[in-house]
């Protein structure tokens, strides 16, 4: 067992860790895993240690490498001082000067950044600026209600409680049902709503396509193009031959959703002639040349930086960059001109990569193809379109694509398989219906393909030591999945806990379960398991793909990462002069946090987009009754995922009957304190809809099913973290809940005040 000093002193110089970390670094079993839990808890209590996040620790006042920060305030010599936005007893720390390079308006009080933390000599820190992400936390994006007296502002987020009464005097211009961005004033207010004025009107509630919209305003996500972007983008020329090979008599096909509008991809596959490689395929892999238009330290190389992503939301897409070059001179049309970075690859018949090499060329695309169209012609059924090249390029690509799967199998990469669904957005915006995403075998040919490419990519640039920008995926942490162990055995499924987390071994669980009732809660469990893959300059592998070295090249008109892999290959292989630029190089390390960030946002709002669709889309079947299946498990209530629709929704614990709930978190499972009868992470149940809230996209469920019976063998449920059932007079407890104040805050039964005591 440590002491109390060598372990602040492991925590401060390794920085944030959790419990099962520490008794891993320190070697802790049974009996001194719980000493050091109560260690960890002494240290709380002392004020030495802070919880960061679920279950992380980290020193009080420690500084993460990099997070996000607020500009708080300005001290004595005018410098700005910063605060981590989830840090309460986080120091305030000072934000370093701009360095030579850095461009875009000078942060400002209010603002929100995302800095990286660097300790100076004499032992402070600074905070060196990576991005701006827009206004602080003071604005509040929300919908008009009006009242004869008060303009008030709802906000659209789910987890926000707080109203916002405007006080200006255009305020009451505003109409009922305004969507409006606020700002929330400075000064406290003892009693009512915070104070605020209107920063902008943004749209209506009852507009269709507000939903997307609401999503880009809440997370930030910039919108549209500088003029100077708008200007290089529309005095772009067509390709020429110049320094490139004519590839064009090669008859490339682009492969992609029958609704997509740019295509930065074209694949081609032939059998290997080389009598050295008897059953192999050479397969080709063209991507468009952005680099050759989005040149370093450009208008557009400064939008497409912060942008670092292109957002999809069901009815718009928010580009990467402008739709002259997106939709037009950087999109493999069929049958125009195009440049582009190819690389050709060798297999041999047991799916292995043998060589590989880039090509910077003009291409013509023969043919543009739906995932759909490809599948039916290889499975004999082509229509016009296809018919002149089902034996001629698509049997060919799928015949070579069976070699490739060769490799994929012995690599055993996880098999997790996708639960999305597509909504179909009618002319006038409303949503028409929704529906699972098709699993074709089209689909993974062009995965695979694609995967090949970016893995020739990363070797090349490593081979020939130019800088880039890993996409990495980290391995599970022993604490999900002892996580994992605990609720498999639930199900009675073996896992051995001491094993190491191995992609085989998963695909092993996934497999034995495929087709059983726990298929799609094992296959959901798993993929929390993981982690999230994120982009670095430091290279850890991906877990997920099983591969040892792997970069983003395939898809850069929808991603800043492949642009800086593609410059990257120009400047290895020596194609022309504009590769990486001396600013690319120096910044890599911020590029990489900074596009992991813009991901991580890009998800965020287009899953609550979808959201918003999903509760317009039901919000006239409410009453109705839908099959699903329980999701999480948390001591307020259980989240189901409809089968139907894929919507996930909260059936709050007052809803689940008359008698207190113990959340066990070994078991994933709300169980009852008086009769021990379960509701379990996995079950199928059928669910009522209460109530669909469009505006923030959320869904509450009345539960319909009964629980399962108590389990005779299970230990009873300890007392501890209880939720309360539906405690109506009389029922089967007495109580009647909290007393509440006038606007529904409970009281505190011994004062009388709002709020209750704090704990």
């Amino acid at each position: 067992m440590p002491d109390r000093d060598t372990l602040l002193k492991y925590i401060r110089e390794g920085g944030e860790t959790d419990k099962a970390a520490l008794a891993k670094a320190f070697g802790l079993k049974g009996e001194e895993r719980r000493a050091l839990r109560h260690m960890l808890q002494t240290l709380q209590e002392d004020g030495a240690l802070a919880k960061r996040g679920r279950r992380g620790f980290a020193e009080v006042g420690a500084l993460p490498e990099v997070g996000v920060v607020d500009v708080i305030e300005r001290d004595t010599d005018g410098e700005l001082l910063v605060r981590l936005t989830k840090g309460e007893d986080a120091p305030l720390v000072v934000l370093a000067a701009p360095r030579n390079g850095d461009t875009g308006p000078a942060p400002g009080l209010g603002d929100r950044l995302l800095v990286r933390f660097v300790k100076l000599e004499s032992g402070d820190h600074e905070a060196r600026l990576i991005k701006s992400l827009g206004a602080g936390g003071q604005r509040i994006l929300g919908v008009i209600r009006k009242s004869h007296r008060e303009v008030r502002v709802e906000p659209v987020d789910r987890r926000s409680k707080d109203t916002l009464l405007l006080t200006d005097p255009q305020a009451n211009e505003l109409r009922d049902g305004d969507l409006v961005l606020a700002q929330a004033s400075t000064a406290e207010t003892r009693y009512g709503p915070k104070r605020g004025k209107l920063l902008e009107v943004i749209g209506r509630e009852d507009e269709p396509r507000s939903a997307s919209l609401l999503a880009i305003y809440a997370h930030g996500i910039p919108t549209g193009f500088s003029p100077a972007a708008e200007a290089e983008a529309e005095a772009a020329q067509p390709p020429t031959l110049a320094g490139r090979e004519d590839l064009r008599a090669v008859p490339f096909i682009t492969i992609d959703p029958a609704d997509a509008r740019d295509h930065d991809d074209a694949v081609y596959a032939e059998p290997d002639d080389d009598v050295k490689n008897p059953g192999g395929w050479i397969v080709w892999v063209a991507i468009a040349d952005v680099a050759a238009y989005v040149r370093p330290n450009s208008a557009l190389d400064e939008i497409a930086r912060e942008k670092a992503n292109s957002v999809y939301f069901p009815d718009r897409v928010e580009p990467m960059l402008p739709e002259v070059l997106s939709n037009g001179l950087c999109s493999l049309r069929e049958g125009e001109n195009r440049a582009c970075m190819a690389v050709r690859m060798v297999f041999g018949a047991d799916g292995r990569k043998r060589s590989h090499k880039f090509i910077r060329g003009l291409m013509r695309s023969a043919a543009k193809l739906s995932y759909e169209q490809a599948q039916a012609a290889a499975d004999g059924t082509p229509n016009d379109k296809t018919g002149p090249i089902a034996k001629t390029i698509i049997a060919p690509l799928y015949a070579a694509y069976a070699v490739l799967k060769k490799g994929r199998d012995a690599r055993s990469p996880l098999h997790i398989e996708s639960s999305e669904r597509r909504i179909i957005i009618d002319r006038q915006g409303e949503v028409a219906s929704i529906a699972p995403r098709a699993s074709l075998e089209a689909h993974k040919l062009i995965e695979e393909m694609m995967i090949q490419a970016n893995v020739s990519a990363a070797e090349t640039l490593e081979a020939k030591k130019v800088p880039l920008i890993y996409r990495i995926h980290d391995t599970p942490s022993a604490e999900k999945v002892q996580a994992l162990a605990d609720f498999l055995q639930t199900l009675d499924i073996a896992w051995s806990k001491g094993e190491a987390p191995r992609t085989d071994r998963f695909n092993k669980l996934l497999d034995e379960t495929r087709g059983t009732e726990h298929a799609d809660i094992v296959n959901e469990v798993v993929l929390r398991t993981q982690m999230q893959a994120i982009y670095s300059t430091e290279n850890i592998g991906h877990f997920g793909l099983n591969l040892a070295k792997y970069a983003h090249f395939t898809s850069p008109i929808r991603r800043y990462a492949d642009l800086i892999v593609h410059r990257g290959l120009i400047t290895a292989l020596g194609l022309g002069a504009d590769g990486l630029s001396d600013r690319d190089i120096q910044k890599m390390k911020d590029t990489a946090e900074s596009i992991t960030f813009a991901e991580r946002r890009a998800m965020a709002a287009e899953r609550d987009a979808t959201d918003r669709y999903v509760a317009a889309f039901l919000a006239d079947r409410v009453g109705a009754e839908f099959g699903g299946r329980i999701t999480g498990v948390t001591r307020f209530g259980l989240f189901v995922r409809l089968d139907e629709t894929g919507a996930d929704g909260l059936v709050p614990v007052s809803k689940l009957g008359g008698e207190y709930f113990v959340h066990d978190d070994k078991s994933h499972a709300l169980v009852g304190e008086r009769s021990g009868a379960r509701w379990p992470l996995g079950m199928t149940v059928t669910v009522k809809l209460v109530e669909a809230t469009p505006i923030t996209g959320g869904l509450l469920f009345g539960m319909v099913s009964e629980p399962l019976a108590a389990d005779p063998t299970a230990p009873r449920p300890r007392l501890g973290m209880r939720a309360r059932g539906d405690h109506r007079p009389g029922g089967p407890t007495g109580f009647r809940g909290p007393k509440r104040g006038p606007q529904g805050r409970p009281k505190n039964i011994r004062t009388g005040k709002k709020g209750g005591p704090r704990r």
